[in-house]
């Protein structure tokens, strides 16, 4: 089962007495009924238009937030669940703007967002390196390739919602590039666990996954750059067999990944399969691989090496020109 959980978001929820039994609930701590709402410099704003009807979760419910029962890294993890409009935070960059941006995606199986971990603390690292930060708070559960609880098996979405959020969240940037400060032609993503496979699916579409619905969507949904962490649900057995869901684009960004030999929810074989589906259409991309690390590791500091990943990715985008060169 855990290949196609299409890796929670926090290694917490591999634990039975963490997640509920209902699909995209979780047991947390401090629970609130409303919506998550982003600490200062942080702005949100709706993705979609208020009175434009989106398809719903899988399992509709009102957007609650708390703490995951346990920690990682000695600290709580902020959840998010059943989000039905989803948004976008804007963290703009801190000292020299680079003029690059981008888009973090979240991971939590599809389940439900690990907002700070996967979220806003990503946005730290990136916003302190000149970069400006958006965190998409995606519709969930049930919005990607994920494991229902209630029939014990691996459910499709009707309507790719996390590709939509996804596609539709870059499409603003570009289109309001100028007044965040951001080069429209420097847009990256980076995603964790089932955000992973979302920077699979937005790099490699196209089209977009629903009709157009104004000048926003006149705009190029492909990212210039992607990171891609313990993604999941890219790999089909035997062999290295790239999921057949996922076509690789002939003119797909360069891509950097990094995953844990000892993850115990997405095999490596995740981040193989899709690395080399890049090389063989000719798609730059890094790949590291390291002995220790888990699933989840995010950017919290350990003794393990795999905590330094982000140095590895800042010479990758400096590179790119993404960054200024060391």
């Amino acid at each position: 089962m855990h290949r196609f959980l299409v890796g929670l978001g926090a290694a917490l929820l591999l634990c039975g007495s963490c997640l509920a039994k209902t699909t995209g609930t979780a047991d947390l701590v401090d629970e609130q009924h409303r919506p998550w709402a982003p600490a200062a410099p942080g702005v949100q704003t709706p993705i979609w238009p208020d009175d434009l009807a989106i398809a719903r979760p899988s399992m509709p419910g009102a957007e609650s937030f708390g703490s995951g029962k346990e920690p990682i890294a000695g600290k709580p993890v902020t959840i998010v669940e059943h989000v039905s409009r989803p948004t976008m935070t804007v963290l703009p960059a801190k000292g020299r703007n680079t003029g690059a941006a981008v888009v973090v995606f979240p991971g939590g199986g599809y389940h439900i967002l690990a907002i700070d971990f996967e979220g806003t603390e990503v946005c730290d690292w990136l916003t302190a390196k000149g970069v400006t930060c958006v965190v998409l708070k995606y519709r969930v559960p049930g919005s990607g390739p994920y494991w229902n609880y209630e029939c014990n098996c691996r459910r499709d979405p009707v309507q790719p919602m996390a590709l939509q959020d996804a596609q539709r969240t870059i499409g603003l940037l570009r289109q309001h590039a100028a007044s965040y400060g951001v080069d429209p032609h420097k847009i990256g993503v980076v995603g964790f666990s089932a955000g992973g496979r979302m920077v699979a699916d937005v790099s490699n579409h196209r089209k977009r996954a629903y009709p157009p619905i104004d000048a926003a969507d006149r705009q190029s949904s492909r990212p210039d750059f992607a990171i891609a962490l313990y993604p999941g649900h890219l790999w089909k057995a035997p062999g290295l067999t790239l999921d057949p869901q996922v076509t690789i684009a002939d003119d797909a960004p360069p891509t950097f990944l990094v995953q844990a030999g000892d993850d115990p929810v997405d095999d490596t074989r995740e981040s193989l399969t899709y690395y080399l589906a890049l090389q063989q259409k000719g798609i730059p991309a890094e790949l590291h691989l390291y002995a220790r690390g888990g699933h989840a590791f995010g950017l919290r500091e350990t003794a393990e090496p795999i905590t330094h990943w982000t140095t590895l990715a800042e010479q990758w985008m400096a590179h790119l020109g993404m960054l200024p060169a060391p």
